[in-house]
């Protein structure tokens, strides 16, 4: 994830990982995402869903609801999963 803001060949596998799993009726997350640049890059390759330490570091179970009602809705940084 981290050189497909630099990395041809990078984009590629990533872009060819994405459609793959969509032909395969497969939602795709994408893990690792520590920049604005990787996170509108997959939005662009159509990536379902997405984690890493742009939204976040890791929390605790018990603050992960917490962090989601007050922080990162608020920041538009999020797309839930239902």
């Amino acid at each position: 994830m981290r050189d497909i803001a630099h990395d041809k060949n990078d984009r590629s596998i990533v872009t060819a990982i994405i459609a793959m799993g969509h032909s395969m009726d497969i939602e795709v997350i994408a893990e690792g995402i520590e920049t604005e640049e990787q996170l509108n890059f997959l939005i662009a390759q159509g990536c379902d869903h997405f984690q890493g330490y742009y939204f976040s570091r890791p929390v605790p179970v018990a603050e992960i609801e917490l962090l989601l009602k007050k922080n990162a809705l608020k920041k538009g940084k999020l797309r839930l999963i239902q």
